[in-house]
């Protein structure tokens, strides 16, 4: 019945062994062809026995050397790890032993940079750690070869199936033992001849067995995905014998070996095809693939074949994804595949990765370089943690599957870098970061596990239900990682303060991007989430406790741990407190960070300082804000808010009066002088709209608007003393904030000015008393607030200062302006025309302003200010004669020329007395 057939099959046999035949048979002959010249060359060596031979001379013929070349060993170990490997193991701080081969000393990058191995000089090929590309050049015949033959073996049973020849067990049967029959023909040409670079039959045998390799894997994936013949446990099972066959090869063959069966083995399922219904066993199968080139790694030595096997593993396992979905799996297997980087090399389930870490090397160049076992495992979790961040899910439980992922990873590397390998240390932050952004951006774009978490509100899900637990699951991975990075730090030496800092950060932080992108506040209550944060913050003042306990005069620790506590009972009062509330209770807060810092000195209590300041100047600016303040607020919310917070500002420098705490300092001397002014700056806002009517464009609402803003300018010049890394930062932010205040004052000055009456109806009536009215918050509490922080901005450029200085001096005299024009014509300011009392007033102020400045310039003794009072008195002179003259007529003429000339007598005198005192034209103190 199987006669066309099985003589078909034969002949397909034949034709598949007739390469190998070929190359067999040339693989004798060049030997053969090398032992004859090997011997013409000794016996030409021995000229002049050969001559009496052929004179007839009787000489004893002197034997000749056997030929040099690598004598097969008599007995092969039978031990999965070879002899030498066993008695003399390598370690990933780089030490490098014996190779299971004596004639090929293992070399490359796994060794440490201060022990460079020096490869001996090999002129027939180029060395192991030569680029790939340089070899393929050299020996691509090789690699066509193998290629050939490992699809020899695949299509094999393609063409049983095509052909239907063979029932399907045969056919699979064949694929395998094919693939043994090369490797069979490898290993007895390695040990007939060799597999030494230097031999006629180098990379021969790598390529015959890992052609084998990949007939083998083939032979098995047909089997499970063609035919069904075996379950995936059985699939399994065979692979990874195979994957140990590999192994051991691959200890005693060269690197060609290596690469050949990984690629092969990557490739197998793609050239067999078939389908099948669930082919997720394919994610364990790539795993296998990755640790089977490390395994060879971790004796040889070769470093790029672990950076190929890592790369198989991951590429096959994402298309393994890309084409059959499986994104749990897929998790699963990008955290095996991590582990498997790390703990091989390492050969053993705990790491012992010495050296230095990554970012150290990446901060300062002159840092000793990280061994390659670092660099590998680095690589590993990157791409780990990258493929878990973005894993796309389908539904909620591949969503959670990730988080539980990235947590496990986070996990096992604090207990690795904790214990023997510190150089893995800093790869913690990876998966660890990884989880906080997946959880923003799980939130953000409503992902599958967001999306059901909304879902279930409280307003949304059906009465007497309870409530999802999948904000507590998120919290408690979050809180496994701090507790495990508060155990590592115990141990961790000079690495102590990384670890607490990374306890007090991961839960909550984690709390906070919940707070800011999931509000579970929706779906299990206000009171239910702040029971949550209120319990960690708990947990961090247990731990800052211990901490304290523990380290006795090294206080850092316990710090980091309380302002975790802080940060997270401001979060709990940020859930249940109002508005105004919840600002004076971050202001108690603040307090509470400085006496901390007074009792025990913790400098670290001054970054909570400062945080909590920035906290509350966008409360009391922004949200809830002025507006909130000026409009709904209650008196007494704005006094507590406001006049709360300037208070606690004062606190706090009372406390750390005395304590070298310069940040903190200047954070809340800059906030107190702030708040108190927008303290005054609410209060009057309120009772002016309180008068009624809409005061968007007035005069006072537009300064009112604009005080804020210079505020904010203000405090950012007086924190420029700090310096640091945010002086750029704070640069931009007072030349914004500075452009929008002047802008305001501005429009006040210009559009908005009582005087030009462009507005017309009450907003360009002034109101209130005279002297305190709208007139001076428009125009005197800007330019008194700019003179008043000049005093504390001496570190300040002088031009910036005298800019500031002249802004101030205008406004000041702007408003005085004003207020005598008010005096004279009532509360309409832009009534045209100016009468002769009021022209003569204004002549009085300029000579009072020039004789007070005179004053000041002697009290100063300061040659600057004098000129600038003299300049004032001249103006006014000016002024009299130009334009006083033409209105006055009589005796009022007469005595007011009498008076004013009187009055410019004395000040010459006293200004030639003051200049004489000082010396015309030389600087004194207070010139600038």
């Amino acid at each position: 019945m199987y006669g066309l057939e099985t003589l078909a099959v034969i002949a397909g046999l034949i034709v598949i062994a007739t390469p190998i035949a070929v190359i067999v048979l040339l693989v004798w002959v060049s030997n053969l062809k090398a032992k004859v010249a090997r011997l013409e060359s000794e016996l030409v060596s021995q000229g002049g026995a050969l001559r009496r031979l052929a004179n007839g001379a009787s000489a004893e013929p002197k034997p000749a050397e056997p030929p040099a070349r690598k004598a097969p060993p008599v007995e092969e170990p039978t031990a999965p790890v070879p002899e030498a490997v066993a008695e003399s193991p390598v370690t990933v701080a780089g030490d490098v032993t014996e190779s299971p081969v004596p004639a090929k000393p293992a070399s490359g990058p796994w060794s440490e940079p201060a022990r460079p191995v020096v490869p001996p000089p090999s002129p027939a090929g180029p060395s192991r750690t030569s680029a790939l590309g340089e070899w393929l050049v050299q020996n691509w015949v090789y690699a066509v070869s193998a290629v050939s033959l490992a699809l020899a073996g695949i299509f094999f049973v393609q063409y049983g199936i095509e052909k239907g020849l063979l029932p399907p067990p045969v056919r699979v049967m064949a694929a395998i033992l094919f693939g043994f029959a090369l490797i069979a023909a490898g290993e007895w040409v390695r040990r007939r001849w060799g597999d030494d670079e230097n031999e006629v039959t180098a990379y021969l045998p790598s390529t015959l067995s890992g052609a084998g390799l990949v007939s083998i894997f083939g032979g098995i994936i047909a089997g499970r995905q063609l035919y069904d013949l075996i379950g995936p446990e059985t699939a399994l099972a065979g692979l990874v014998a195979t994957a140990i066959l590999a192994i051991v090869l691959g200890w005693y063959y060269g690197p060609f070996l290596a690469a050949v069966g990984l690629i092969g083995a990557a490739a197998a399922p793609f050239l067999v095809g078939g389908e099948s219904d669930a082919p997720y066993w394919l994610y364990a199968y790539y795993a296998v693939i990755a640790a089977s080139g490390l395994f060879i790694d971790t004796v040889r030595r070769w470093a790029w074949v672990s950076i190929l096997a890592l790369v198989l593993g991951y590429a096959g396992a994402g298309m393994v994804l890309a084409g059959t979905g499986g994104a749990g799996w897929f998790a699963f297997t990008l955290v095996g595949l991590a582990a498997f980087a790390i703990c091989i090399p390492a050969r053993g389930i705990m790491p012992d990765h010495k050296g230095s870490m990554l970012v150290t090397a990446l901060r300062s160049r002159k840092a000793e370089r990280p061994i390659f076992p670092v660099l590998l495992a680095a690589g590993a979790v990157a791409a780990s943690s990258v493929g878990l961040l973005y894993l796309p899910a389908d539904n909620a439980a591949e969503s959670t599957v990730a988080f539980l992922c990235l947590a496990a990873l986070t996990l096992l590397l604090t207990v690795w870098a904790g214990k023997d390998a510190p150089a893995l240390s800093d790869l913690t932050v990876l998966p660890a970061a990884a989880f906080l952004l997946r959880l923003g951006f799980e939130g953000m774009d409503r992902w599958p596990l967001a999306r059901d978490f909304a879902a279930k509100a409280i307003d949304l899900r059906e009465p007497e239900t309870a409530a999802p637990m999948t904000a507590a699951l998120l919290l408690a991975l979050a809180t496994a990682i701090s507790l495990m990075a508060a155990v590592t730090s115990t141990g961790a030496g000079r690495l102590k303060p990384f670890w607490a800092a990374g306890a007090a950060l991961v839960a909550p932080l984690t709390a906070l991007v919940l707070e800011l992108f999931w509000n579970p506040s929706a779906v299990i209550g206000a009171y239910g989430w702040a029971l949550h944060v209120i319990g960690l913050a708990a947990l961090m003042v247990g731990l800052a406790a211990m901490f304290a306990r523990q380290d006795g005069g090294d206080m850092r620790r316990a710090a980091y741990a309380t302002l975790s506590a802080l940060s997270l009972i401001a979060l709990a009062l940020f859930l249940l407190t109002t508005k105004g509330a919840l600002t004076l209770a971050l202001a108690a807060l603040v307090i509470v960070a400085a006496g901390l810092d007074r009792r025990f000195r913790l400098p670290e209590m001054g970054w909570f300082i400062q945080a909590g300041v920035l906290v509350i100047s966008w409360r009391l600016v922004v949200d809830p804000g002025l507006i909130w303040a000026v409009e709904d607020a209650a008196l007494w919310e704005v006094i507590a808010s406001y006049g709360g917070a300037a208070a606690a500002m004062a606190a706090g420098l009372w406390l750390i009066a005395g304590l070298e705490r310069r940040a903190a300092r200047v954070f809340l001397e800059s906030a107190g002088a702030a708040y108190a002014a927008l303290f005054v700056n609410v209060l009057i806002t309120r009772q002016l709209v309180d008068s009624g009517g809409d005061w968007v464009a007035a005069h006072w609402a537009l300064t009112l608007n604009a005080l804020p803003w210079l505020i904010l300018m203000l405090a950012q010049f007086y924190r420029l003393k700090l310096g640091g890394v945010l002086r750029w930062l704070r640069w931009a932010i007072a030349v914004v904030a500075g452009l929008i205040g002047f802008g305001g004052l501005l429009a006040a000055v210009l559009p908005a000015n009582p005087v030009f009456g462009l507005l017309g109806g009450k907003e360009e009536l002034v109101y209130g008393p005279l002297v305190i009215d709208t007139l001076f918050v428009a125009y005197a509490l800007p330019g008194l607030l700019l003179l008043v922080a000049l005093t504390r901005l001496a570190h300040l450029h002088a031009v910036l200062r005298w800019g500031l200085t002249a802004i101030g001096a205008a406004l000041l005299a702007l408003y005085a302006v004003l207020e005598i024009r008010r005096f004279w014509r009532g509360d309409d300011l832009s009534v045209p025309g100016v009468t002769q009392p009021e022209l003569y007033s204004y002549t009085i102020a300029m000579m009072a302003v020039g004789a007070a400045l005179l004053y000041q310039a002697i009290a100063r003794r300061s040659q600057t200010l004098r000129r600038i009072a003299m300049g004032v008195i001249a103006l006014t002179i000016a002024k009299v004669f130009l334009i006083d003259i033409s209105g006055l007529s009589g005796l009022t003429r007469v005595f007011s020329f009498l008076a004013l000339g009187l009055s410019l007598i004395g000040l010459a005198v006293l200004n030639r007395w003051a200049a004489a005192q000082q010396g015309d034209g030389r600087k004194k103190d207070g010139d600038s």
